[in-house]
């Protein structure tokens, strides 16, 4: 009896190592988020703040979107590569307006640059962006604080999405451009319908930089109507 009692509690113990190492092994992807790849440390080199940078470098440079003394909207901001990313292209020009729950990175400055700090589902923040508009270009890489779980994370991102989308139709001027992250497998398709009926050509666009496992594309409108 006593034999069979410690043969019992050693196979339970044998299973309880399988399954720390086998869920270790499940969840090791997520690690590459946290060491440095090759667009992280060229980001790092060229004084950006986030690998997030060469996505818009990769749009711009297959849809001209950015030019100089444009007035930019950037949804989502920080901590910032997007923003400097603009800045540096404008070369001074233009106007950059930023928006964020969270600050811009300290190294994130220029005479014409506005961050404004808060949500930007708030009717205060709202007529604030407005009242600095209209814009030349709309673009947003926020992404939803994720769960792990890819339903809700994506419904998350399409929230998002939509908001980006309804700047872009009440802020943009005519013949202006838009750019926004969605996370794939959600409800892009229908999206891109609703900004075909904004935009003169509306489609999606995966740029290299994305990392191999992520699931984020980017929808681009291009020619508001």
């Amino acid at each position: 009896m006593e034999c069979s009692r410690w043969l019992f509690l050693f196979s339970h113990f044998i299973l309880l190592i399988f399954f720390h190492f086998s869920t270790e092994n499940i969840y090791m992807p997520a690690n590459s988020y946290e060491k440095p790849d090759y667009w992280s440390q060229k980001a790092f080199s060229e004084g950006y703040p986030a690998r997030s940078v060469y996505k818009l470098k990769e749009i711009d440079e297959k849809f001209g979107m950015i030019k100089k003394n444009y007035t930019v909207l950037d949804l989502g901001a920080a901590p910032g590569s997007w923003t400097t990313f603009l800045l540096r292209k404008m070369e001074g020009s233009g106007k950059v307006v930023s928006c964020d729950l969270n600050p811009l990175s300290k190294s994130v400055k220029g005479d014409n640059l506005t961050f404004l700090q808060g949500d930007l589902n708030a009717p205060e923040i709202r007529n604030q962006i407005k009242a600095l508009g209209p814009y030349d270009l709309v673009v947003c890489d926020a992404a939803p604080k994720t769960t792990g779980n890819r339903t809700v994370d994506t419904a998350r991102s399409e929230q998002l999405v939509e908001m980006a989308v309804w700047y872009a139709q009440a802020m943009l001027k005519q013949g202006g451009n838009f750019a926004v992250k969605i996370f794939q497998n959600g409800d892009q398709q229908a999206i891109l319908k609703s900004m075909r009926e904004i935009f003169t050509s509306a489609k999606g666009f995966k740029p290299e930089a994305c990392r191999s496992e992520s699931f984020e594309t980017y929808l681009v409108g291009i020619n508001k109507k």
